[in-house]
């Protein structure tokens, strides 16, 4: 039986092309395994990060699996004067998704995104479709159908 997450409903209900990518049989943990497992290219798959500033409003980054966010870059990104990762214990009831699972599209609520702006060297991008274990596939166009989102470097040199 074929799975669909809640991304892929949001997707599905804006009429957005996409490909989607199961992992669910392999034992990949983190995102670089996960793109070796389904064979792709670690700079085109992209992980989702939560952080909070110290005012308590939180933002979310995109950046390649085989990067490290630069907290500096990205409070600078969002025009805060600092940013720290969110607790994992936080994630869930902050934006409805759990740890290795999180998607941009589809959270509790909307908050400020950024994407790496190295997403613009592909035609499309990688990243959770909201469930462990599966990947959706689409092009930045089609993202901003459904998110708002801005392109910065934001990746640790």
């Amino acid at each position: 039986m074929e799975v669909k997450t809640n991304v892929m409903r949001i997707l599905d209900k804006h009429k957005i092309t996409y490909r989607h990518y199961s992992y669910d049989a392999t034992q990949a943990i983190n995102g670089e395994e996960v793109a070796s497992a389904l064979g792709q290219n670690p700079a085109q798959v992209f992980k989702t990060l939560v952080t909070m500033s110290k005012s308590r409003h939180y933002y979310v980054f995109m950046l390649p699996v085989n990067q490290e966010l630069d907290l500096k870059k990205a409070a600078a990104a969002v025009g805060e004067k600092a940013v720290d990762m969110l607790k994992s214990k936080e994630l869930l009831p902050t934006t409805g998704y759990i740890h290795g699972g999180c998607s941009p599209i589809g959270m509790k609520k909307f908050f400020k995104t950024v994407i790496d702006i190295s997403a613009q060297n592909f035609p499309t991008i990688i990243f959770s479709a909201g469930k462990i274990g599966y990947q959706v596939e689409t092009s930045l166009d089609a993202l901003a159908k459904v998110i708002t989102y801005s392109l910065e470097d934001i990746v640790a040199k």
